[in-house]
């Protein structure tokens, strides 16, 4: 028998991380190749990640919760030698030469006795006789270039588990550091920050010791603020930041993405680093005997504890107010923005910001319409089919795309040229507890009107169960929400960038409609279309509201559409 352990692998298309939302085995269970272990979400969809030993279960390495990069350990198993295969899927897989030996647990008398292999590790590291040390390889690598023994290194990562900065860590408290500042971790070469709970040392590889009281350092050498308004950084970077109370917007760089800055981890450092190095107070105040003062760029604004923290000034305040604040902190729920929900959330801003929208708004009388579905709801029944009025508008919006293929388009900035697709696959947007995903149709124009129900009710069906795939996300060429199917008339909808255009639609009601100068009642259906007018001019938009209007409001004219 062995223990083999199992990264978290890429469970989408460049997936970096996901969050762990289910255990679905636990400790001790026996499970079967290819038999799922637990639920992943990540932005993009919630995925079953399957085992791919035969054996037992033999821990679990992360909480429910936990948010883990893609190629570290979530679970192990025990296994048969021969069932076990060297295939690995985390980033260290392919140094065969730097692996670490599995662990063999060997059976006598019934019971089980852990052994741990140590054959290709340096003679300088010393051995440690009992106990068995989880790690991934690349932590175990930095051990044995330290030269420390990796088994007495106490981890700070879920269940013990020992990470890289743990290790440099324990080689430094090993070496016996003076009073003057010590590093633990060379920033160019620190670990990538994690996600999971308790891994703060690895998060912030740097640690400074302080000096002697007033001669830290000088106020020449602290860099200036950059003082941006928007800087794009990773979870990872932003966690950092926070852990080393410093402000990415304030973070120099050189770096760009999509025209904004970007700021790294290891900029983050840096910055922190310089700012620690020049203040002259050390970061204490001498007036009190060197007790520790943070300075207001040290505030955690986003602690969960910073409602009790005093502002400047505010030093007196009474220890009942501050046991108010903390009260008012504990009451408020926090909901955690990451997932699918992060992924809406840049999508969005980076639509709203990128393309100038404009939102051209109409309404068409479909009492036609309306009386067209009723008549037809019986067939498609006698189909299994449950036939929506979303059919009927996709189809006349790609009449209205066949007329001004300009809405059927995409803006490649960096080539300088509009691409005018000649595939009508249209999104659909779906409400799910998660926040709104947006799965695709595709080729609507070569689909008949109960085919097209059935598609979208499938689609619907998985979005709210979290079982689309990514693909079944992608290559949109418009997009369309229907927000009046939970009330209401017009809205401003976000493009699905980088489409050109969205079309929203509101309740079909009975609204006043001028007909033969008289005023009556009439099902009417509110439009809502919002344009990218660096592609899209506001008559053009207009004109294919009118084309789409005129399809609804006379439904014959869908025969050309292929039923």
């Amino acid at each position: 028998m062995s223990v083999e352990e199992f990264t978290l692998p890429d469970v989408g298309e460049g997936v970096a991380e996901g969050e762990l939302v289910t255990w679905l085995v636990s400790p001790g269970d026996r499970v079967e190749e290819d038999q799922p272990v637990a639920e992943v979400e990540t932005d993009k969809a919630l995925v079953e990640v399957p085992s791919r030993y035969d054996g037992v279960v033999e821990e679990l390495f992360v909480d429910e919760g936990d948010v883990v990069p893609v190629g570290d350990v979530i679970i192990s198993f025990r296994v048969d030698e021969e069932e076990a295969t060297d295939d690995e899927s985390g980033p260290d897989a392919a140094e065969s030469d730097e692996a670490e030996p599995r662990a063999d647990v060997a059976e006598s008398g019934g019971d089980e006795e852990e052994v741990e292999t140590r054959e290709d590790e340096p003679e300088t590291e010393p051995t440690v006789a009992a106990g068995r040390t989880f790690a991934p390889p690349s932590a175990r690598r930095v051990a044995r270039e330290l030269g420390v023994a990796i088994g007495a290194v106490d981890g700070s990562g879920p269940g013990g588990r020992v990470t890289e900065a743990d290790v440099r860590a324990h080689a430094e408290g090993d070496s016996g550091a003076d009073d003057e500042d010590v590093v633990v971790g060379d920033p160019d070469d620190a670990p990538t920050p994690r996600s999971g709970p308790g891994d703060v040392d690895e998060r912030t590889a740097a640690v400074t010791k302080r000096g002697e009281a007033g001669t830290a350092g000088s106020a020449e050498g602290v860099p200036e603020p950059a003082g941006r308004e928007t800087t794009l950084a990773t979870p990872a970077t932003r966690k950092v930041a926070r852990d080393r109370g410093v402000d990415v917007d304030d973070v120099p760089t050189d770096e760009t993405r999509d025209g904004e800055a970007f700021v790294t981890a290891d900029d983050v450092r840096a910055y922190a680093d310089a700012l620690e190095a020049g203040d002259p107070t050390g970061g204490t105040d001498a007036a009190t005997g060197g007790a520790e003062t943070p300075s207001p760029r040290a505030v955690d604004l986003d602690a969960t504890d910073s409602a009790t923290a005093p502002a400047d000034g505010a030093a007196s305040e009474t220890a009942g107010g501050v046991a108010g604040s903390a009260d008012a902190a504990e009451s408020e729920e926090t909901i955690p923005y990451r997932g699918v929900r992060r992924t809406i959330g840049k999508q969005m801003e980076r639509s709203k910001y990128t393309a100038p929208h404009v939102t051209h708004h109409d309404t068409a009388a479909v009492d036609r319409l309306v009386e067209a579905r009723e008549r037809l709801k019986p067939v498609a029944e006698e189909h299994g089919v449950h036939l929506t009025y979303m059919p009927f508008v996709m189809k006349a919006i790609v009449a209205g795309l066949r007329e001004y293929p300009i809405l059927n388009s995409e803006l490649r900035e960096d080539d300088e040229e509009i691409v005018l697709k000649d595939e009508y696959n249209l999104g659909i947007a779906v409400a799910t507890d998660a926040g709104l995903m947006v799965p695709v149709v595709e080729d609507v124009d070569e689909k008949g009107l109960f085919a097209l129900a059935d598609e979208i009710a499938d689609l619907a069906a998985r979005a709210r169960d979290r079982t689309l795939k990514p693909g079944e996300m992608k290559g949109g060429t418009f997009s369309i929400t229907n927000f009046g199917a939970i009330g209401g008339e017009y809205a401003t909808p976000i493009i699905n960038y980088p489409e050109t255009a969205i079309m929203g639609l509101g309740a079909i009601e009975e609204r006043p409609v001028a007909r033969d100068d008289e005023v009556v009642a009439a099902p009417t259906l509110p439009l809502s279309l919002s344009i990218d007018h660096r592609v899209v001019d506001g008559a053009v938009a207009a004109e294919f509201a009118n084309t789409v209007m005129e399809h609804l409001e006379h439904p014959l004219l869908l025969l050309n559409e292929q039923w």
